[in-house]
């Protein structure tokens, strides 16, 4: 009887629920990549996200998006996404599967 089985006798009434599929969000995707950069400021490490051409709304909820996915801190601003810390790859990850391109500058 391994692990699944001794939980289901324990817990009868509890259901399996299925797992979390990536979800597309309506935020407007272009085609002109969006630039990823690494930066030291004061001696800490930033990744910072710019060339987004889409409405500043829908770039601050995917700054928010980004920052809880991470659970990190960061900031919007001059139409730009300062994430705290260094999670390029990541970012360019997360945003690959949302459908965006992404360009990798500074290293």
């Amino acid at each position: 009887m391994d692990l699944k089985d001794q939980l289901k006798n324990l817990f009868p009434e509890h259901k399996e629920t299925p797992e979390p599929t990536i979800e597309k969000s309506n935020i407007w995707l272009q085609d002109e990549p969006i630039i990823c950069k690494y930066e030291k400021r004061k001696g800490k490490p930033i990744t910072i996200l710019e060339g987004y051409t889409g409405a500043t709304a829908d770039f601050k909820i995917l700054a928010k998006e980004i920052k809880t996915k991470l659970s990190v801190g960061g900031s919007f601003k001059d139409d730009k996404i300062i994430i705290q810390g260094d999670f390029r790859d990541k970012i360019m990850n997360m945003l690959k599967d949302k459908g965006f391109k992404v360009k990798r500058v500074g290293g």
